[in-house]
């Protein structure tokens, strides 16, 4: 079995930072868990960590796609396990990074993800139902034919629902059967830390973060990325704030009003971020807010990679 660190938390919570020191003290290479960070040209809304704060650390699934390029979970989960096996064979310590609850999942779970042929058309129909109806509408199909993934998805995903409902309507089967744990799927043997702050500070840093964001030239980045001929229908550009920002750029919506909104589902994002992370009984929990010294977090960090997965890595020797 393969020693895996895996850092997960809200966004804004300071995985990248933490990730990179423990990486420096540990010869680690880093994993990105991040939906988003594939797609090249998506760098500052994404947080993607420039060079200088990568600091020399590898950093895999970065830069992947182009933003008109399909990438799916199952791309996710193929590629980050070649990775993690490929550090770990030259005796270098894989560290999973992300918010991303289900590309975490698809590694430490093994789940087999089905890998059907994605059906445009379909996908239009079912957006079009979407837009006439509500997606609580499609939601509720979804229920009659997968009581399961319903069960599972926020009745606003409207990207994971069309998914599902293609999924079922393209195959027979409904995808929370598809997505039974492969046989011997566990192949690590993960600490996963999960790092928290108090809710009033977390937000707080979510509003600097955007206002950080957009002095470095997010709104510019939403332009490029426009005018390069990407249309505003695209995955990435339906991610979180880059959606508010094409509708500001398509003169919907003030700027005032768009940064508002912007924080406001920022903030909600995070909040459903520890809503999935809190279910997993597994991850050992860390309050930033305990450790107003950084080297004394990051410590305890280097403190339980040696005592709980030092049978695979020698940490005196990292």
């Amino acid at each position: 079995m393969i020693g895996l660190l895996v850092i997960v938390g809200p966004t804004a919570v300071g995985k990248s930072r933490v990730a990179v020191e423990i990486a420096r003290r540990m010869r680690g290479e880093i994993i990105s868990a991040d939906s988003m960070q594939v797609y090249r040209g998506l760098d500052i809304g994404t947080a993607k960590p420039t060079l200088a704060e990568r600091q020399g650390i590898p950093h895999h699934l970065i830069d992947l796609v182009e933003p008109d390029d399909d990438f799916t979970v199952v791309d996710f989960q193929r590629l980050a396990g070649e990775v993690i096996e490929r550090t770990a064979s030259i005796g270098r310590l894989p560290i999973l990074v992300g918010g991303t609850g289900l590309y975490v999942k698809a590694i430490l779970e093994g789940y087999s993800i089905p890998e059907t042929a994605g059906n445009q058309e379909l996908r239009h129909e079912l957006a079009g139902l979407a837009e006439d109806m509500g997606p609580e509408a499609l939601h509720a199909l979804l229920a009659r034919v997968d009581e399961s993934s319903a069960s599972r998805i926020h009745p606003h995903d409207l990207r994971r629902i069309i998914r599902a409902l293609e999924v079922y309507k393209t195959t027979g089967t409904p995808i929370s059967l598809l997505q039974n744990r492969e046989e011997g799927a566990h192949r690590y043997r993960p600490l996963i830390v999960g790092l928290s702050m108090a809710r009033a500070r977390l937000y707080r840093r979510i509003e600097e973060r955007v206002d950080i964001m957009l002095s470095r030239g997010w709104v510019n980045e939403v332009e490029q990325l426009l005018a390069g001929g990407c249309g505003e229908d695209l995955k990435p550009l339906q991610g979180l704030g880059y959606k508010h920002l094409v509708d500001y750029l398509r003169g919907r919506v003030g700027y005032p009003a768009v940064v508002s909104m912007i924080k406001r589902d920022t903030r909600r994002y995070a909040k459903r971020q520890m809503t999935w992370f809190r279910r997993d009984p597994r991850i050992h929990w860390i309050s930033v807010d305990s450790y107003p010294e950084p080297e004394v977090l990051l410590e305890e960090i280097v403190q339980l990679v040696a005592s709980r997965i030092n049978v695979i890595y020698n940490t005196d020797n990292l």
